[in-house]
């Protein structure tokens, strides 16, 4: 009979563990690897409209206005070619993911010197969700941007802004990003 108990103990874990891992579709997108849940302090927006698990040895500063409001976290311990920016805003506005939206990024980005890598839409947490991923320079560095949109619903998104600069590990510095992201709980 104990064996039984210590096998559900075991089963019941490793499901819990997994479901932790499992990818969002941007993380399978990025074909990132599995991620980490350890070490993370629930931080929430000033409006308490949504709440972002961020590393507890991340920098992290809150910011509100009538329109937004947003947490800004980055570990400050690495070097800016080593560590992932990550800044997740609530805004108080209408989103709609068409063309014109679409192109209106685009030549945003480009007046910047930033090419477009990829644009895809997908869901986040059932709801409609798009990113677009830029690269470019900025200063003398290599420099990503992927941008998140997520619609919230018919008056309010979220943009979650992953900026990585320099050319080393990359996608894996996104994908920690994803992973922090897809923990995100959003108050309707």
């Amino acid at each position: 009979m104990k064996l039984k108990s210590t096998y559900r103990i075991v089963l019941v874990a490793s499901l819990l563990c997994y479901s932790c891992h499992s990818p969002s579709e941007i993380r399978k997108e990025f074909n990132c690897e599995p991620s980490t849940c350890n070490n993370l302090e629930t931080v929430a927006d000033l409006n308490a409209l949504f709440s972002v698990d961020l590393p507890k040895n991340w920098k992290i500063n809150l910011y509100q206005d009538e329109v937004q409001s947003s947490i800004f976290a980055a570990d400050t311990t690495k070097q800016l070619t080593q560590t992932v920016l990550l800044d997740v805003t609530y805004i108080s506005n209408k989103i709609n993911f068409d063309d014109t939206f679409l192109l209106k990024q685009e030549q945003e980005y480009l007046s910047e010197n930033l090419i477009k890598l990829k644009t895809k839409t997908f869901n986040f947490q059932e709801k409609p969700a798009l990113y677009m991923l830029f690269k470019g320079k900025k200063g003398k560095f290599d420099y990503q941007i992927c941008n998140t949109f997520i619609k919230v619903n018919a008056s309010n998104f979220i943009f979650a802004k992953t900026e990585v600069y320099g050319d080393s590990l990359v996608n894996q510095r996104l994908c920690k990003a994803f992973s922090l992201l897809e923990k995100m709980n959003i108050k309707n």
